[in-house]
């Protein structure tokens, strides 16, 4: 399975693309990070984005993206503006009809330091091992880009387990609902 993490942000925004292999097996294909300057119009500066991210789609062709799940912060304006930028890769993978699923940074950082509450420097050590990279990614949301794709992969099973029993469920409650329409 081919994987894209995007650390969402307007001012940096973290891309990756890895590719899962046999068991827990993980390997970095590409990574980068965008940079849109603050004083540019917030519209130019999700054009940037956009742009970039829609070529990484097209060059890269993943199967899923993960993106980190907004979660509240101090500031206002940096939700905003990181919940914009999720939004604009939302919508470029919803175009190519490429599945997109949202972590919380505490799972992410579980999944890959087995701590929810690990700090960038935990996360960023284990993804240069799990990856066996020569090098630590740099900046921190280059790291956290694939911490988010290591994250989907290892998860990936698991949350389609997850939809194949809700599904079951959802199929077993229409036929108890039938049943009981048709008892009446």
């Amino acid at each position: 399975m081919r994987v894209m993490g995007v650390d969402p942000g307007l001012t940096r925004c973290g891309l990756s693309v890895v590719e899962s292999r046999q068991g827990r097996q993980v390997i970095a294909l590409d990574v980068d990070v965008v940079r849109t300057p603050a004083d540019e119009p917030l519209p130019r500066r999700l054009l940037t984005i956009s742009d970039i991210v829609e070529h990484w789609l097209d060059t890269h062709h993943p199967d899923v993206i993960a993106i980190e799940r907004v979660f509240s912060q101090q500031n206002v304006s940096t939700v905003m503006g990181t919940a914009q930028a999720g939004g604009v890769i939302a919508l470029a993978a919803a175009k190519r009809g490429i599945d997109v699923h949202f972590h919380t940074p505490s799972e992410v950082k579980a999944a890959v330091t087995g701590n929810g509450v690990a700090g960038k420097d935990q996360v960023t050590t284990m993804v240069t091992k799990i990856l066996a990279l020569q090098a630590k990614p740099t900046p921190p949301d280059a790291a956290d880009a694939l911490a988010l794709a290591i994250c989907h992969c290892w998860r990936a099973p698991m949350i389609a387990r997850m939809a194949a029993a809700e599904a079951k469920a959802a199929e077993h409650r229409k036929k108890f609902a039938s049943k009981m329409k048709a008892a009446r």
